[in-house]
């Protein structure tokens, strides 16, 4: 059987040695080889920086989010496929829905973020202007730009397509290309998946590499814009952040690790309520999908000290319902771990937490298995551990990265948070309690020590994603033994891999380079109203200035009767006086952005579509019955829609008194059509 092929350098790369095997998770049976000899990793990571880093930088964020989104799409095709593959894992087909399909929902959620948050544009302005000067002539800006290397990503094996898919959308929406080093116990899994992505022909090349096979010396060839992401053992996350090269060069180093992840049932949740049977549930549920091979499993289930008998005998016929066997088989709820290494891993690790206590269900020597050999797969029954004694270190510090889970008694909230913390670092951890003064207290006592806590009772049950769920928009990561790092989180991912750079100028320089309009840089009157030009026709900087019009008493006891807004300084003359911000009656603010309106709309049809929001809208200065106003609208930012006949304007409205004083400052969103010949 020749090894598995690496994608480097823009070849396919055959190993020329036999490479070492890789067995079938559920038969034993060889599944593949994997080697990567004769791979120049060096060569690698410069053809990711010098052909897959221009190309994507090329595009605009929009232009990146859609390839995912079509990348999302044809993955969704060969689904099947990948079920089928991920069977040999030992993974049951629910278990591949939550790797495959949930590795696709992140590219997914990213094309959307990428559509909706970011800009069409290649540069990513990150806050307002910061004023540096008195007269307003020199400010600051922060800008984000694509770091120019290679994300590398070396992976865990229990989720080969979910693990590569996860870090490769917030890279390539940031503008980096990727290196995806599977595990190799299922690396077969990630190499089907990275064939199929080069196949499609989706993404530019260079833009995604795969090494199946040891890394070599991957690390030694690391540059200061390049990106490490690891997820796996606690243990080999300070080995990799502790590489010269890796320090050296302060090369961005991100880990997720395992960790010793907690639930907590609350007091109030008592046998015969919701929470008891949610909390049973869950806690079989994260002992038994994937094997309990997650790195958000359940480790330590904290239970009221008057409960540990009920939640045991309840856990315990929950889990005597799960079948163990051939996860092809309909019947199976739990498959097999991923190799009869990891299987004997788990027992020695399982030994030494039984030092502590004493197992309350499962036998992890003996499983009944369904459609297959109990011993020459790597079947192992899942195990629920008792620990009286919560002073003892085991339940804390030893992790048994398999269907292994112990109890623990806890009195008081305080108690709790502080078992919690004894993990030294969680990527996630829940309450289950429908008490709010308990579920604060737990929730802001132990969330320095978590990256996620997840609060769950009868009312967000239905439709909560679980306790193990990763999602896309919320960062996934924790501190301490978890690797103080974050993954994911919607657009925080792809900052990741931007370099954040203050940049000093002058109103005009900013907005020559951010692309954004700045306050104090010129505006551009020229006779025409901009409401009559189309997208491509708009420069940032064009204006409209209108007005004055003067508001009289009718105006304001008129929109008051209008639109039923009688607040007592619109109305009452001795009570406004007494109103020590007013003095006296004064206008409504949206009486002034209504003719603020008025003055800047150019009513015929024209380019300009819609109106759709208004943003960071402040009223800084009250309007009098007398005063007069006038507007400035000015355009400040210009986003063409890809595939689309319109894009969005974004335009800074300055509304002034007859005194210059600034009675309301916004931003209007308009809709604006391009050129129909730009649109055939």
């Amino acid at each position: 059987m020749a090894p598995l092929p690496s994608y480097v350098s823009g070849a396919w790369h055959v190993p020329p040695d036999e490479g070492a095997p890789l067995t079938d998770a559920v038969t034993g049976a060889e599944v593949a080889r994997i080697s990567s000899s004769g791979i120049d990793m060096g060569a690698a990571l410069e053809h990711g920086r010098q052909a897959g880093g221009p190309a994507l930088r090329e595009l605009t964020f929009h232009q990146r989010a859609a390839l995912l989104k079509k990348l999302g799409l044809h993955l969704r095709e060969h689904r099947d496929e990948l079920y089928a593959l991920s069977a040999r894992t030992g993974a049951t087909l629910a278990d591949s829905r939550i790797d495959v399909d949930g590795g696709i929902g992140v590219l997914l959620a990213y094309a959307s973020k990428g559509k909706r948050e970011l800009p069409n544009d290649t540069v990513l302005v990150d806050g307002d202007v910061e004023p540096l000067s008195k007269g307003g002539t020199f400010a600051g800006r922060h800008v984000c730009t694509p770091l120019q290397g290679v994300a590398v990503q070396i992976n865990a094996f229990n989720f080969p397509v979910w693990g590569p898919l996860e870090k490769l959308a917030p890279a390539f929406l940031a503008g980096m290309p990727s290196l995806v080093k599977p595990a190799p116990q299922t690396a077969y899994l990630s190499a089907r998946l990275v064939e199929l992505i080069i196949e499609s022909g989706i993404l530019p090349e260079g833009t995604l590499q795969l090494v199946c096979g040891d890394p070599g010396d991957l690390l030694d060839h690391l540059t200061e814009q390049d990106v490490l992401a690891f997820t796996g053992s606690a243990s080999t996350g300070r080995l990799l952040r502790a590489h010269p090269v890796v320090t050296g060069r302060s090369v961005r180093f991100n880990a997720e690790a395992d960790s010793l992840n907690c639930a907590i049932l609350g007091p109030d949740a008592r046998p015969g309520t919701a929470e008891f049977d949610l909390f049973v549930k869950q806690l079989v549920t994260e002992m038994t999908v994937k094997a309990g091979q997650k790195c958000t499993a359940i480790r330590r289930a904290l239970v009221p000290s008057d409960l540990m008998d009920d939640v045991a005998q309840a856990a315990s016929e929950r889990l005597a319902r799960v079948k163990v066997g051939d996860p092809s088989d309909p019947d199976v709820r739990m498959g097999a771990l991923a190799t009869l290494e990891q299987r004997d891993e788990v027992r020695r690790q399982l030994k030494k937490l039984l030092d502590a206590g004493r197992i309350v269900f499962g036998d992890p020597e003996n499983v009944e298995v369904i459609g297959a050999d109990a011993e020459r797969g790597a079947f192992m029954s899942p195990v629920l551990l008792r620990v009286d004694d919560t002073d003892r270190a085991e339940p804390h510090e030893v992790e048994a990265f398999g269907p292994v889970s112990t109890l623990l008694p806890y009195d008081g909230a305080e108690q709790a948070v502080a078992l919690a913390a004894r993990g030294l670092g969680s990527l996630v951890g829940s309450v289950v309690t429908a008490d709010p003064v308990f579920a604060r207290r737990v929730v802001l006592g132990a969330a320095p020590w978590h990256g996620r806590l997840l609060v769950l009772n009868e009312e967000d049950a239905k439709e909560s994603t679980g306790h193990g769920s990763p999602m896309p928009g919320l960062v996934h990561g924790g501190p301490g033994r978890a690797g103080g790092g974050e993954e994911m989180g919607g657009i925080r991912g792809v900052l990741h891999h931007m370099q954040r750079t203050a940049v000093q100028a002058g109103p005009s320089m900013l907005s020559a380079i951010t692309g954004r309009w700045t306050p104090g840089a010129p505006r551009t009157e020229t006779g025409e109203h901009p409401f009559r030009r189309h997208l491509e026709d708009l420069k940032v900087g064009d204006t409209v200035v209108a007005g004055p019009r003067t508001v009289t008493l009718a105006d304001i006891e008129h929109f008051a009767e209008f639109t039923g807004d009688t607040f007592y300084a619109h109305m009452d003359e001795e009570a406004a006086k007494a109103n020590p911000f007013f003095g006296g009656r004064v206008a409504h603010g949206y009486l002034v952005v209504s003719f603020a309106a008025g003055l800047f709309v150019s009513p015929e049809p024209g380019p300009v579509l819609a109106n759709y929001g208004l943003e960071n809208l402040r009223f800084l200065a009250p309007t009098f019955p007398g005063d007069e106003l006038t507007v400035k609208l000015t355009a400040k930012q210009i986003t063409p829609r890809e595939n689309a006949e319109y894009g969005e304007v974004r335009w800074d409205t300055e509304v002034t008194r007859q005194d210059g004083a600034v009675v309301a400052q916004y931003d209007v969103l308009t809709l604006v059509a391009k050129r129909p010949e730009e649109t055939a």
